[in-house]
């Protein structure tokens, strides 16, 4: 009898966490993404980064703009590789035109906050978001610090 691969729990690749800091995420949309397979190969061990990558929009099409997807050492030397290219993202026509005019409000853009596996696809997890004024992210970090006083309080208080 063949052994089948353990499950993992999670299919995300990476995540954006530097966007919840950074902004207001209001409305989120999945999208495909156009990928080589070397890309492929790469997400599949993770050697990916998207803390800087936000949607452009051109000619009617959206783009990832700061990917960076690091190339594996087996990549073939007659092949080039540009870790940080633009990446068509795949949308239907009622998407693109809603992610273009949340875009051309003042204030507002698009980033991308997580990717991760559906079956054998790689998507994209698109947020439309306001950019957070620096009071605004003291009192998050505020918030957080007493979230997790109050969870030790309550651990502590618990604890037999």
């Amino acid at each position: 009898m063949a052994k089948k691969k353990p499950k993992t729990s999670s299919n995300t690749i990476a995540q954006n966490k530097k966007a919840r800091h950074d902004y207001h995420l209001e409305e989120k949309m999945e999208a495909g993404l156009v990928l080589q397979g070397w890309e492929v190969k790469s997400l599949r061990l993770g050697k990916v980064q998207i803390t800087d990558t936000y949607v452009l929009m051109k000619d009617g099409e959206a783009w990832l703009l700061g990917t960076h997807i690091d190339p594996l050492n087996t990549v073939s030397t007659h092949y080039v590789t540009d870790p940080t290219r633009t990446r068509k993202l795949l949308l239907n026509k009622r998407e693109l035109a809603k992610l273009l005019v949340a875009i051309q409000q003042d204030g507002r853009t698009a980033v991308c906050t997580s990717l991760y596996w559906k079956k054998h696809l790689v998507k994209a997890q698109i947020c439309i978001a306001s950019g957070k004024q620096q009071h605004d992210k003291r009192q998050a970090d505020k918030d957080k610090d007493w979230s997790n006083q109050k969870q030790r309080v309550l651990r502590q208080h618990n604890a037999p």
